[in-house]
């Protein structure tokens, strides 16, 4: 078996690929990967609190790393860390990793080119599938999710803090994805095949925050202009303890 740790985000396509892979032999997952904002101490653009990301990790009963980014890092710096990190793991013999990303090719080929530096091999089980089939799939599985952050351009407060079941997909406009795919919502998954236990919480408080679009330099490199949308609904769910 191929020595594989997996590039985990908390929410349901990470949760279907690894369910995926669990049911082979080809992959050895021996480790969750996750990237937390260190300025909120919560996951990345999902903006979950670490301690459910924790609790997630142990209810699936595989290995948590947590690799730390400030909140408004840099591309320059968020591959720097990322390189640092990879290369890392390769050290401790991972040969593999994975990636729950479903069709935004840029994306594949970025991190297959900062892989490949790093002498580590992607995988992507859900890759080309079509998005409404995959989550029709992750429901009849038995997996349950709750949305956590909704692209606020997109999406309106009533889809942040719902449920993903049957009638979620129903109710999505016909412009978003049904998984996504896009950023336009982000979720938590605290139950499903791969759990040992199924993980509580609290629902909190709902809030909009919106963020400025800036451009940066880093070691006198221009890198650009940040594109991505910059306003986000978001559903704060609190650790039962």
């Amino acid at each position: 078996m191929k020595n594989t740790y997996f590039n985990w985000s908390s929410g349901k396509d990470s949760a279907l690929a690894l369910h995926r892979l669990l049911q082979g032999k080809e992959y050895h997952i021996t480790k969750l990967v996750t990237t937390v904002n260190t300025d909120f101490d919560r996951v990345a653009m999902h903006g979950l609190r670490t301690g459910l990301l924790e609790q997630q990790a142990d209810a699936i009963a595989i290995p948590l790393t947590k690799i730390n980014l400030a909140g408004n890092v840099s591309m320059f710096a968020y591959d720097h860390v990322m390189q640092k990190n990879m290369k890392k793991l390769a050290k401790a013999n991972y040969t593999h990793c994975v990636f729950g990303d479903i069709f935004l090719e840029d994306l594949k080929a970025y991190r297959d080119e900062q892989l490949t530096k790093a002498g580590i091999k992607g995988v992507y089980p859900l890759w080309k599938a079509d998005t409404k089939a995959l989550l029709k799939e992750f429901i009849d599985l038995g997996f349950k999710a709750i949305t956590v952050c909704v692209n606020a351009k997109l999406l309106d407060a009533s889809f942040c803090g719902r449920l993903i079941d049957d009638t979620f997909i129903d109710d999505l406009p016909d412009s978003v994805d049904r998984c996504g795919e896009n950023g336009e919502f982000h979720t938590f998954v605290y139950d499903g095949p791969i759990f040992k236990k199924p993980v509580s919480f609290d629902i909190g408080k709902k809030v909009l925050r919106n963020y400025s679009s800036t451009s940066y330099k880093d070691d006198d490199c221009f890198l650009g202009d940040t594109t991505w949308d910059t306003s986000f609904w978001y559903c704060d769910l609190l650790p039962k303890t």
